[in-house]
């Protein structure tokens, strides 16, 4: 049930007090803005999301947060974004100023690269919301995606009892694409998978991962769904898989709309030719907005790629992405 029952406004039910703003002292830099801090926002409605620049679902939450940001900064809403790696790529600053720029977010993102400001929160969650009032007060948080009019209304409640005047009370329409554009939730049937050894599940080849040792693996003729695997010389580390040669391959077995995977090339610079295959046809119409429709494609930067967007019913397939030059770093499977 919504926070506020049947919808009357954003004024109907009493907001419960969660904590307090905790200091911002552990943010090891700011981009897009001077240095911000607990104190310093007092008198203000803020907005705290915590991300992580290759989280899927996080880029399906920004197009709200920018939305929000746009609507009521002149209302006195501050948005901050809290970069909190996940993976070693999302440490490198370069990364990410490229990432922030790439998504057109120009609010205050404080760089959280030692966990500091993410303790002092007890966060868990990528990505996380919380809704601060002008006394400092925590009045709403949401982790993962959607609830976005519940989050918007307690903004506008929020800012009106900061005493902001004339605020459209509708709420914001987004028109979302590429890795932005909602899950086809009704058809997932696929979870998150990670390949590196440290959280990876339904690893396919034979005998097993070998960590952190260069090793030539096999992949079955046939994979179960939600199982994966590898052909070709590899090293699993406990983050990653990486390509030691060209023509490695992946595959996987998947029911979603949407498939995409995290990597980085092996150096700045240093691009990756890959070529992906679905049930061993080029994608055609089903190619993601990384790929042609030949199933082309090139890792240039650190980032999420999306691989697949299937434009009708979907079903189960498999997916072969082979690596035309060594050196691939591949962290993490998605689906939408």
């Amino acid at each position: 049930m919504s926070l506020f029952g049947t919808r009357r406004g954003p004024g109907t039910a009493a907001l419960p007090v969660e904590g307090h703003l905790p200091s911002l002292a552990g943010a090891t830099g700011w981009l897009n803005s001077a240095p911000l801090t607990a104190a310093g926002l007092r008198g203000r409605v803020v907005l705290v999301n915590f991300c992580t620049y290759t989280c899927i679902n996080w880029l399906r939450q920004l197009p709200y947060v920018r939305a929000w940001a746009d609507k009521y900064q002149d209302h006195g809403l501050v948005v901050i974004g809290v970069h909190t790696p996940e993976f070693d790529l999302e440490h490198d600053l370069d990364n990410l100023r490229r990432a922030l720029t790439d998504l057109r977010v120009t609010y205050p993102v404080a760089v959280d690269n030692d966990y500091g400001i993410w303790s002092a929160f007890a966060n868990h969650s990528w990505p996380a919301l919380y809704l601060v009032d002008a006394h400092g007060q925590i009045r709403h948080h949401r982790f993962g995606e959607l609830g976005y009019q519940e989050s918007e209304l307690v903004a506008q409640r929020l800012l009106a009892d900061a005493g902001a005047e004339g605020i459209d009370q509708s709420l914001v329409s987004v028109e979302a694409t590429g890795v932005e554009a909602a899950a086809d939730w009704a058809s997932l049937r696929s979870p998150e998978n990670y390949l590196g050894a440290g959280r990876s599940e339904n690893f396919a080849s034979d005998n097993g991962a070998v960590l952190d040792t260069p090793h030539r693996y096999v992949a079955p003729t046939r994979l179960r769904l939600n199982h994966w695997a590898l052909a070709g010389d590899w090293t699993v580390t406990r983050q990653a898989i990486v390509g030691n040669a060209a023509g490695g391959q992946l595959t996987y077995r998947f029911q979603a709309r949407d498939l995409h995977l995290v990597m980085a090339p092996p150096a700045p610079g240093t691009p990756v030719r890959f070529q992906a295959r679905l049930d061993n046809q080029p994608p055609g119409a089903a190619a993601g907005t990384d790929l042609d429709g030949q199933g082309n494609g090139t890792l240039t930067n650190p980032r999420l790629y999306q691989l697949i967007r299937q434009p009708g019913p979907v079903s189960d397939h498999t997916l072969a992405v082979t690596f035309l030059d060594p050196g691939v770093r591949a962290y993490v499977v998605t689906f939408g």
